[in-house]
């Protein structure tokens, strides 16, 4: 009865797997993007439903089955509360911040399973592979852990997570490699001693790592940092699935880390930023400094100006940015999109990878106000058209419309933008002046084709609607 049992939870591991697996190609693209996350939710529930089942068969746990039970069903009831409250309070503003949290949850589940499994090994004699893949869960899942505090906090703009470390770059840099010979020798002694409380010093090792290499990087490379995090977390887990010999546990791991490691490549090209640099913690910094009379030139406009532009537009483009996330004014693009289309015109949107503070926020955004897919158009799509469209107006976007990254020595020199400065009119919709993640100011907002609309977001664009129904 037991082998048959085995059998069985091993048929059904596989099929979550196989779950996995599809649920993160369907991911791969907005369309099935839902559907492939309920694959997700349902492989997930049945490998921990099976997982309890194996439970439930430990000898050890037979003999006592109260405790264990009740701790299981005590876990999952405060973790379905919070996930509860979480889906229904937080909003897409602060989705990267939830992913970053999400990340370190992931990581510092890997770190206390591994920590378990360890500790409760009698035999002195621990296999060389269990150690060394426990090692690895601790140094990763310790290093995600903190290291996605530290994101969350600076995405979330908080002032302790803005400070620099006080340590020269290659001072840091010694360190962190010390750190990183530290765990490896914690490892070869667990190996060698059997002594399996040098896995917590791994444990502080990591986070202290977590924080000196995520510390130094900018607001503006977060979205690499988030992917990147996400990454980890996947092998902290796999790694852990070698330490408790769980299959799927592997699979899962080595399916998040790959897709991880992939979109955190894809990032870094669209942002001009070496891989090797965000994993080193090398944020981009630069001695640049700019003219103070930017901004002297500057046009503001009206709502009622805005809707005289596009009442006359046969080509209008959206460039949203993270404004539109702050202010919910998706619907109200979409909206207004529906009123220019009716007279006649042509609405696109203008997608940059990295716009607004993870990859796809934007496009999450717009897809909740039921925006076609055929009107996104990518970076790569819509640049060499700019220079054919009538209106551009963008809404709370800043570095990936700055033409500075065209130029040598700047903070976003070299990163692809949206060449937004070469359509024929350009309104620009925010509450200020402010810069953006980057911390320089915008030349195309003082550009001779440019007027600024200032205010918030959501109510600037029902302006300009109220004020194209009258005309």
């Amino acid at each position: 009865m037991v082998e048959l049992n085995t059998v069985i939870f091993d048929v059904l591991y596989l099929l979550a797997a196989i779950l996995f697996i599809m649920g993160i190609k369907k991911m791969g693209h907005p369309r099935t993007a839902v559907t492939g996350n309920l694959l997700g939710v349902v492989g997930m529930l049945l490998a921990a439903g099976v997982s309890f089942l194996i439970t439930l068969e430990n000898e050890s746990i037979q003999n006592s089955l109260t405790l264990p039970i009740g701790t299981i069903v005590g876990a999952i009831f405060i973790g379905t509360l919070f996930g509860t409250v979480l889906a229904t309070r937080v909003q897409m503003t602060e989705m990267p911040q939830l992913v970053a949290v999400f990340n370190g949850v992931g990581g510092l589940a890997s770190v206390l399973v591994a920590a378990a499994s360890l500790m409760a090994t009698k035999d002195s004699s621990i296999p060389v592979e269990v150690v060394v893949a426990g090692g690895v869960s601790g140094l990763i899942g310790a290093v995600t852990f903190v290291g996605s505090g530290v994101a969350a906090g600076k995405l979330q703009e908080l002032n302790f997570f803005k400070k620099q470390l006080p340590i020269p770059t290659l001072i840091r840099h010694v360190l962190n490699l010390a750190m990183l010979i530290g765990c490896g020798w914690c490892v070869f002694e667990m190996i060698d001693t059997g002594n399996v409380l040098l896995y917590l010093v791994i444990c502080v090792l990591g986070c202290a790592l977590g924080y000196t290499l995520t510390t130094p990087i900018g607001g503006a490379d977060m979205p690499v940092v988030i992917a990147l995090l996400n990454s980890y977390s996947g092998l902290a887990a796999a790694a852990t699935g070698f330490v408790v010999d769980q299959p799927v546990l592997i699979i899962s791991g080595s399916l998040v880390g790959a897709s991880g490691i992939i979109l955190t490549s894809l990032m870094c090209k669209a942002m001009n930023r070496s891989l090797l640099s965000v994993l080193f913690g090398g944020g981009m910094t630069s001695s640049y400094e700019q003219d103070e009379g930017i901004y002297a030139t500057v046009k503001r406009t009206t709502a009622e100006d805005v809707a005289m532009m596009v009442d006359f537009a046969e080509r209008v483009v959206f460039v949203p940015g993270y404004g539109m996330a702050v202010a919910q004014a998706q619907n109200a693009v979409s909206d207004l999109a529906a009123m220019i289309e009716q007279r006649g015109a042509t609405v696109e949107y203008a997608i940059h990878p990295v716009a607004g503070r993870m990859p796809g926020h934007m496009n999450v955004l717009l897809a909740e106000a039921d925006v076609s897919y055929e009107q996104l158009r990518t970076l790569e799509e819509i640049n060499p058209d700019f220079d054919e469209v009538d209106i551009a107006i963008v809404l709370g976007a800043n570095d990936v419309v700055n033409p500075e990254a065209r130029k040598e020595g700047t903070p976003v020199s070299g990163m692809p933008i949206l060449n937004v400065d070469e359509a024929r009119q350009v309104v620009v919709i925010k509450r200020s002046l402010s810069p953006g993640y980057a911390k320089i100011a915008n030349p195309l907002f003082a550009a001779d084709n440019t007027s600024m609309l200032f205010g918030d977001g959501k109510a600037a664009i029902q302006d300009i609607s109220a004020a194209l129904k009258e005309l």
